[in-house]
């Protein structure tokens, strides 16, 4: 009902602000947005920069543009925008989002409360910071996604699914 009232323009909308790598998109993306998408109205995704990535992860499988294509693709995703590089700080992002909520992932490692904290030094003390719950599947990131291609791969010439 309150959604309602918010579309026909009686309330504010409610922004919310999803960030995160998205390299090699799988369901636990997909289940992460769809959470995002479910505490308001709107849903920005703010998708790491390729150098920011590099900084704090790994070399990116798919560069940023890419990335920020398939996550807009993505049904929940009102738009999706590159993040700035590591060079810009952090909370500068929030001048073009205007977010009322950052929905933070269930295994991305910020805390929420220095998230909060960064929040309120930085004059965006309205603005509400939530974990999402996580999707129970054994295949849910990334990483295990990589580990179980390779558990699958005897090591010889080509991958597991080499064709003959």
């Amino acid at each position: 009902m309150e959604k309602e009232r918010r579309l026909r323009g009686e309330e504010k909308m409610v922004r919310v602000m999803a960030v995160g790598v998205f390299d090699l998109l799988h369901a636990g993306h997909l289940h992460y947005v769809e959470q995002a998408k479910s505490l308001g109205d709107e849903l920005v995704v703010v998708v790491a920069h390729d150098d920011t990535v590099r900084k704090q992860k790994h070399e990116p499988v798919t560069n940023q543009d890419l990335r920020r294509r398939m996550v807009e693709g993505l049904k929940p995703v009102d738009m999706a925008i590159v993040g700035n590089p590591p060079s810009e700080p952090i909370f500068d992002i929030l001048n073009v989002v205007k977010p009322d909520i950052i929905a933070l992932g269930y295994d991305q490692k910020h805390s929420r409360d220095s998230i909060k904290g960064g929040l309120d030094d930085n004059g965006w003390k309205q603005v509400e910071v939530i974990r999402v719950e996580g999707l129970a599947d054994d295949l849910d990131g990334t990483r295990k996604i990589i580990a179980r291609i390779l558990s699958l791969w005897s090591g010889e010439t080509g991958g597991p699914y080499e064709e003959d």
